[in-house]
């Protein structure tokens, strides 16, 4: 199976020899993707290698979308988001034009790079500026399919990727989370976003819970939660980055009932060595054992 790296790649050269309003801007990291692909080659007035220069390169991306050009956009997280986040603010939010954010290295998939690899506080960050749409899919075939859709629509959307994936897809659709398991007497709803469907899945194996799934966290699907949660209050959200970014999107489709969300994601602390990205996770409690001891916890009202 490829990566959702690789998947990445493949589809967005696709796009490029598809549809001739589709660029991609880049600053050095993935530049040799396309010239593999060859779409470098055939495309090379769309395809822009800016250099070292991020900020730049969402100006380039912005410029692009005022001329009606569907700009994809690549970087590793922490350059992508954090680095350019005023051009992103200014040059696409305020502006109103639309471009596809896609990053690689999620939270800590380069941790032996050094914090400024790491990037857990991507999504809470643009979940400051309106109208975004965010992806996190979970497996490679995801990624064909809410890449596909992004560039399509005419909005601004971020697709995050991470090294950790899924062992198969889920047949989800763009902003609809799926029920993966539904329990007879659930005690919680445990929401997993992306990457981690399979450690929660695993975690939670013997513990009376309905699973759910969510590849697209905003807008959130409020009504698909509030449907399973029919029957119970308590929510465990699990996300693959900052711990509580979603909790209040949760809060407010249960705004009207008394409820308690137990909110598991990366903490916000400093591990200040490097590691590999499974030692991260583990530190972070978002492996299957640490799924496993948190969700009991919180049903044990502890």
């Amino acid at each position: 199976m490829d990566t959702m790296r690789e998947r990445f790649g493949t589809v967005a050269s696709e796009l490029l020899d598809s549809d001739p309003n589709v660029a991609v801007v880049v600053a050095v990291i993935g530049a040799g993707r396309f010239a593999d692909s060859g779409a470098l080659h055939r495309h090379s007035d769309r395809v822009i290698d800016v250099g070292i220069r991020e900020q730049l390169m969402m100006g380039v991306a912005s410029g692009m979308a005022l001329e009606g050009m569907r700009p994809i956009v690549h970087s590793y997280a922490p350059f992508l988001i954090e680095r350019a986040f005023e051009q992103i603010k200014l040059g696409l939010g305020h502006q109103d034009v639309g471009a596809v954010l896609v990053s690689i290295g999620g939270s800590y998939d380069s941790a032996a790079s050094g914090r400024s690899h790491q990037c857990p506080g991507d999504v809470a960050l643009l979940n400051t500026l309106p109208g975004w749409h965010i992806d996190v899919p979970g497996h490679p075939d995801e990624v064909e399919m809410l890449l596909r859709h992004a560039v399509a629509c005419d909005g601004r959307h971020y697709v995050r990727l991470e090294s950790l994936q899924n062992e198969r897809p889920v047949a989800t659709e763009p902003g609809v989370i799926e029920v993966v398991r539904r329990h007879p007497a659930p005690r919680a709803v445990v929401v997993a976003v992306g990457p981690l469907l399979d450690e929660v899945v695993a975690g939670v194996a013997d513990l009376p819970v309905t699973v759910l799934y969510a590849a697209t966290v905003r807008p959130f699907d409020g009504a698909t939660l509030r449907r399973e949660l029919a029957e119970t209050p308590d929510v465990v959200l699990v996300e693959p980055y900052l711990e509580g970014t979603s909790a209040a999107a949760v809060s407010a489709v249960l705004r009207d009932t008394p409820h308690r969300i137990e909110a598991l994601g990366v903490a916000n602390v400093e591990h200040r060595h490097y590691g590999s990205a499974e030692e991260h996770r583990a530190a972070h409690g978002l492996d299957a054992a640490g799924v496993r001891t948190s969700v009991g916890a919180f049903l044990a009202g502890v």
